[in-house]
């Protein structure tokens, strides 16, 4: 596995240069301060299969490279290595062709396993951001649901009738075992449909499944 790594701190370059060759199976073939010597390198006739790219580099940053090269090698993978963990950059820098996404913190182990992972074509975001990532996610879908399910307010009868429409009880049904009329039941159905907006009562079994109302 050809490496090149491109990162304007020659120390840390060392450092991760070291940690690279390593591995057995891993090559760090040319080293580079800026994006700009990345793509001279190529240019000049360079090889390699994925280039190591810091995100903040002086003359050209690693995700202006990383649109480059998609652009002019797009069969060398980019993955950024960085000390930014806003969920802004991390975006940016897979739209724009990144096959992964590193922070600074992460150990040898899963250093090695993302190199590996991305030369066979998949794409990796390092593990503490994906924790971040999908706390957020989770996070976010607990709100809207709550926010959902404040704006509805069903009636317990209500609940009972919408509970029974998902046992696949019919209104005839539904009116013996609650002994109500079959009016009053069509009209518990209806204000269902009604309060969440469903065109019908599949799509009202839909919307209660997703909002949490029935599990």
């Amino acid at each position: 596995m050809k490496i090149i790594l491109a990162e304007d701190h020659v120390i840390v370059r060392n450092g991760i240069k070291i940690l690279l060759e390593s591995q057995p199976e891993i090559s760090v073939v040319a080293e580079a301060a800026n994006g700009l010597e990345v793509l001279s390198y190529f240019e000049n006739g360079g090889d390699g299969d994925i280039v190591l790219a810091d995100i903040n580099m002086p003359e050209m940053n690693g995700i202006s490279l990383t649109k480059e090269l998609n652009f002019l090698k797009p069969q060398v993978h980019v993955i950024i290595l960085s000390m930014l963990d806003n969920e802004k950059y991390v975006a940016q820098a897979f739209m724009e062709g990144a096959s992964g996404y590193l922070l600074k913190s992460i150990g040898e182990d899963e250093l090695s396993f993302a190199l590996k992972w991305v030369s066979k074509g998949g794409q990796y975001l390092c593990a503490e951001l994906s924790q971040k990532l999908l706390g957020q996610l989770i996070k976010n879908a607990s709100r809207q649901a709550e926010e959902q399910n404040m704006q509805i307010d069903f009636s317990l009868r209500e609940m009972e009738v919408l509970n029974l429409i998902a046992e696949g009880y019919t209104n005839n049904e539904m009116a013996d075992k609650l002994f109500l009329s079959k009016r009053t039941v069509e009209g518990h159905r209806q204000a269902l449909i009604d309060k969440t907006g469903s065109k019908n009562t599949a799509a009202l079994i839909r919307f209660a499944i997703q909002n949490g109302f029935l599990h």
